[in-house]
């Protein structure tokens, strides 16, 4: 049995780009003993059909935000979208990454993105579907009461305005300004202007 207090209903997505079937095959075995725990999953074009969980295809994004704010965790790939969208609600997330060695993306910077999110308040990665039992009791046990603004922080905002500002200052540093006929107008110009 692996029923966990407090947690009766779950949400499982993988997006909308990809199937995911070692993580909805791993939930479905998980959803199969999880005795008075209401699973829901959007599991994208998967061969895979889950026996012991509710699911479709795709969902539109107003049915995905209601699914996200009734659950009590969300579970799903290591996108940002599932990731941000989860702890703005305030709801505890686990994520297991794709793998790009199992064909499951273009790259593995999903892993890389539940290496930047491990450990942090909300976020449980289970590495594998053999750790996915033991994470979401973890996740279960845990909630992200603190969650994350819906805005940047104010530092964020100010060091990505810094930064572009200097960018576009950089772009008129060393280059002269020339007209269509080739003479120089005595003025800077955006490297790579005509």
């Amino acid at each position: 049995m692996s029923e966990i207090p407090a947690m009766k209903r779950v949400f499982v997505t993988v997006g909308t780009q990809l199937a995911f079937d070692r993580l909805i095959e791993a939930m479905d075995a998980w959803a199969a003993t999880a005795e008075g725990v209401e699973v829901f999953a959007q599991i994208g074009p998967s061969d895979y059909q889950p026996r012991h969980m509710a699911f479709k295809g795709f969902v539109t994004p107003g049915h995905c935000h209601s699914a996200m704010s009734a659950a009590d965790v969300i579970v799903g790939h290591a996108g940002m979208g599932t990731i941000l969208g989860s702890l703005e609600l305030g709801k505890p997330v686990l994520v297991m990454p794709r793998l790009e060695a199992k064909g499951e993306h273009r790259s593995d910077h999903q892993v890389a993105t539940a290496k930047r999110f491990d450990g942090r308040p909300g976020v449980t990665v289970a590495w594998d579907e053999s750790a996915l039992p033991g994470a979401l009791a973890a996740a279960g046990e845990r909630a992200a009461r603190a969650g994350i603004e819906p805005t940047a922080d104010p530092e964020l905002i100010d060091a990505i305005g810094g930064f572009i500002r200097s960018v576009k200052r950089s772009r008129f540093l060393g280059h002269r300004r020339i007209t269509t006929d080739g003479r120089d107008a005595g003025g800077l110009r955006p490297a790579g202007s005509q």
